[in-house]
């Protein structure tokens, strides 16, 4: 655990000692409050919650987050870094598992920092402060899901553009899983049970389930197996270059 909080520190510093982050949450601020109050139609809507910016919120993270994993191990591999890391007396997993980490506070300090959309709302109207506080918990895990994703999909090339590329494919295909138009295109000649299995898998479904108050065992469940699934994963793909 030592080894696994020193590199957490490292990256995290690392994420705010260049200006990139500072542009990214400004970025990512400016995006989330154009769509609650413009695109999402807050003021007409009549009602004081924050369903427009958590609506939009996975959109978001789809073009957000892989821009913070395609660095994790891209960058490592293109400037050969990444072989000074694994000559460290660290295990795979204490290197994956602080990187990770670090990306996913940072994507959450990101997060958080639009309370004051929670502010506006609150001033505004009376709004179910304890959905807000679930659909804030379900953007982390959100978060977390995509980034292990994208963490894993950047140790496989040196191309960060690549990696972001195939990230974002990868996490829009985990989302497009639960939409009804695809749902209602595939109900016609798939069976239920496999339309049931299919859908299981979407991040929207486990994301919206949580918005609304209810933060189910399932959900976590699924949040918790993926990020478990992918970051053994990207352990197992850096062993196999190491061997090589």
């Amino acid at each position: 655990m030592k080894h696994t909080i020193t590199i957490f520190k490292r990256e995290l510093v690392g994420y705010f000692s260049t200006p990139v982050a500072y542009v990214f949450i400004s970025v990512f601020l400016f995006l989330a409050g154009l769509f609650t109050f413009n695109l999402g139609g807050f003021f007409e809507r009549g009602q004081a919650d924050l369903r427009p910016f958590f609506d939009f919120l996975p959109w978001l993270f789809l073009f957000l987050v892989p821009a913070i994993s395609m660095r994790l191990w891209a960058e490592e591999r293109r400037q050969g870094t990444i072989e000074l890391l694994l000559t460290l007396p660290i295990s795979m997993t204490q290197a994956v598992l602080g990187k990770f980490l670090a990306a996913w506070a940072f994507a959450a300090v990101a997060l958080m920092l639009t309370f004051p959309l929670w502010i506006t709302v609150s001033v505004l109207g009376d709004p179910d402060h304890g959905v807000i506080i679930a659909s804030y918990a379900g953007g982390i895990l959100f978060a977390g899901g995509f980034l292990s994703i994208g963490s894993c999909i950047s140790a496989l090339t040196k191309n960060q553009v690549v990696a972001f590329v195939l990230s974002v494919v990868v996490c829009f295909l985990f989302m497009l899983t639960s939409l009804p138009p695809v749902m209602s295109m595939l109900n016609g000649w798939m069976d239920p049970v496999l339309l049931d299995a299919i859908r299981s898998f979407s991040f929207w479904a486990h994301f919206q389930s949580i918005t609304k108050g209810v933060i189910d065992v399932r959900d976590l469940i699924f949040f918790g197996s993926l990020i478990t699934f992918f970051l053994f994963t990207n352990a197992l793909v850096l062993d196999i270059k190491k061997a090589n």
